[in-house]
């Protein structure tokens, strides 16, 4: 992916509060961000490392002793910061996964220009709300004067500084987070289990004989649970850029199929029925699934200040993406019409031997790149685990207990809806709108209220717009996800 996906975690820690708003627990959590790099997708932040702290106001480099506005971004101390490159190649790897490849069926479920200008203005939304949840999160640093703040983190100190009658949902805003964070993974690895089978059953039903999906998504729960009791994610770091450059050359030779022998643009329908539009908004929203490790990758950065502006890294790797996703879309979806399937590699010539050799090197990348997405929920969920187990060793086999179930888990899941299609739409109708559309718009608001909300307050009605966008897309893309599971002939 989350990346799942992601990227994307830390937890708010009970108790008092000291004359910042902040606890002794806290301090010692929210200061150190790991360092990126350690781990194989460069964005993955694990909540239960003990170490992260706050620094203490004792602290002689703390706060500016000339009396200039805390800056936050000069109080971080990284051992491995990355360049605006680096921090630009993550972005792009968290961004483009699964759900490029099901852009064409998302252009199917729209229309070809529906779709085109659509993916466009989606990507430019979400791009918004990127910017807005770092903005949100630099006042709140200010305000508190810490260097940084996670995606939970910022939504709880905004509701417990913004309104009064918000503040007492502080802590359910972040539980909701964290809970929308994990449906999201588990969400993106139960799309992956369907990957890799619907692949390999192409590729053995071309050469030798061909079995129902489940079958497959059987054959691989063992691997799957084997690779998930890896620990250490350091470990899985050649698999990784295994995955990546296997990615790079599938979707190359995916393009190089798409863009031959293409019809005329009236072979394809240009905008299809209000019925069918939310499955392209499912679909539409779950491609876009990197907000997770936005703040992450900015808080890692040498030079955080060229992340943002017109100019930055963010609009810069975010116009990439969006533009990728449209042509896969539309590309493939002239090519292919109406026959296009949840994955584009699911069309490419089953009588050549590049076309296979593509869908088994996308489904080794998915594959590879599962434990990714799966180390997001345990991180959030391990703590809770740790604490309900009282020695070393029952830890220690309550974690390894955890992982197996929640494969066991993604598989039973992924085995009941073998519909890749449905489920990815599902998945980024349920979640990826809430974390992406509706949560950040909210957290501006409570965060700049009441007089930061620009004039006649514009910003106030442009977050509110952006919410009902999100919830509607929520409901309806939800409800038409769920009935084409139901009736896969219904739409």
């Amino acid at each position: 992916m989350k990346n799942e996906r992601e990227p994307l975690l830390g937890h708010a820690a009970d108790g008092g509060s000291n004359g910042s708003g902040l606890d002794a627990a806290e301090h010692q959590r929210l200061l150190a961000r790991p360092d990126l790099r350690s781990s194989p997708e460069n964005m993955i932040v694990d909540p239960s490392n003990d170490t992260d702290s706050l620094v203490s106001k004792e602290d002689p480099t703390y706060g500016s002793s000339s009396g200039e506005p805390y800056e936050p971004s000069m109080h971080r101390t990284l051992e491995h910061p990355t360049t605006n490159l680096d921090t630009m190649i993550h972005l792009l790897k968290g961004n483009i996964g699964t759900g490029i490849l099901a852009m064409p069926d998302a252009f199917k479920h729209a229309g070809l220009y529906v779709g085109l200008f659509g993916t466009l203005f989606m990507g430019a939304v979400c791009t918004h709300c990127m910017h807005m949840l770092v903005n949100c999160s630099h006042e709140l640093c200010r305000r508190l004067q810490v260097p940084s703040l996670s995606f939970a983190d910022v939504c709880q100190r905004a509701f417990e500084s913004g309104p009064i009658g918000l503040r007492r949902y502080s802590k359910l805003a972040t539980n909701l987070i964290n809970m929308f964070l994990v449906i999201t993974q588990l969400g993106f690895c139960c799309v992956y289990f369907v990957f890799v089978a619907a692949n390999l059953r192409e590729v053995i039903a071309h050469y030798f004989f061909d079995l129902h999906t489940r079958i497959y998504l059987l054959l691989l729960l063992i691997p799957m649970v084997l690779l998930n009791l890896v620990k250490n994610l350091k470990y899985l770091t050649p698999i990784s850029l295994i995955a990546a450059l296997l990615t790079v050359t599938g979707l190359s030779c995916t393009f190089y199929y798409m863009l031959q022998d293409l019809p005329n643009t009236h072979t394809v329908k240009p905008y299809s029925s209000w019925a069918q539009l939310p499955l392209y908004f499912g679909t539409a929203i779950y491609a876009f699934e990197g907000i997770g490790m936005v703040l992450p990758l900015e808080n890692n950065m040498k030079t955080p200040e060229d992340f943002g502006g017109w100019s930055g890294v963010l609009n810069t790797g975010m116009v990439i993406v969006a533009c990728l996703y449209t042509a896969v879309g539309f590309f493939g979806y002239l090519k292919y019409g109406d026959s296009v399937k949840g994955s584009i590699t699911l069309n490419l010539p089953g009588d050549e031997f590049i076309a296979q050799l593509v869908r088994i090197m996308m489904a080794l990348a998915i594959f590879f790149s599962y434990s990714l997405q799966f180390f997001v929920p345990m991180s959030i969920l391990n703590p809770h685990i740790r604490r309900r187990l009282h020695t070393e060793q029952s830890r220690l086999i309550g974690e390894y207990l955890a992982r197996v179930s929640l494969v066991v888990f993604t598989f039973i899941l992924a085995a009941m809806i073998p519909n890749l299609g449905a489920v990815i739409s599902l998945v980024g109708a349920v979640s990826s709108s809430t974390l992406a559309l509706i949560f950040p718009p909210l957290i501006e608001i409570v965060t700049f209220w009441p007089d930061k909300l620009g004039r006649h307050y514009w910003v106030l009605w442009k977050d509110i717009a952006i919410m009902v966008f999100g919830i509607l897309g929520f409901i309806f893309g939800t409800y038409t996800s769920v009935a084409q599971i139901l009736n896969p002939d219904l739409v």
